[in-house]
């Protein structure tokens, strides 16, 4: 990812992550990915009501499809409401979607959302990442990783 990019991510009005991902996961190698929506799905999305709580990506047909994305009914819409968790595919290209198919293939390894984000078009994007499955011993070094950082960063402000 280069910084141009960073900086979309950082300046889209929306940024619906998925936080448990890197506590649960090692994230092997990022994707970002167009996602295709309907009119009140794209509508409720800008204005950051969706979730990517317990969700998944997976390969059928040589499609990617994202399942259980949560995108709340838009507030203004009728009858052509949406449906709350329903299968949204995802956009990539053949040679990366064959490329996530033959890795999920192996064991441990899973298509995992992180974050979903409105580039500078106005598109929804969602960031997908090939992940491994962290063990109990993976969480609690990660959790003490982190711990020792904020201890550093009190010690950095006191310091100062």
């Amino acid at each position: 990812m280069n910084k141009n990019e960073e900086l979309i991510r950082k300046k889209s009005p929306v940024n619906i992550k998925n936080k448990k991902a890197s506590f649960e996961y090692f994230f092997i190698e990022t994707f970002t990915a167009g996602i295709v929506l309907t009119g009140t799905e794209i509508k409720s999305i800008r204005m950051g009501k969706a979730s990517l709580v317990d969700t998944y990506c997976t390969v059928i047909n040589g499609e990617l499809w994202v399942k259980g994305m949560n995108v709340s009914p838009y507030f203004y819409g009728s009858y052509n409401n949406h449906e709350l968790k329903r299968d949204r595919k995802l956009l990539l290209t053949k040679r990366e979607i064959q490329k996530l198919a033959s890795a999920t293939k192996q064991t441990g390894y899973t298509i995992v959302p992180l974050l979903v984000f409105i580039d500078e078009k106005g598109r929804a994007k969602m960031d997908i990442a090939l992940c491994k499955g962290k063990k109990e011993y993976d969480k609690r070094q990660t959790l003490k990783e982190k711990e020792d950082r904020r201890e550093m960063d009190r010690a950095m402000k006191v310091y100062k």
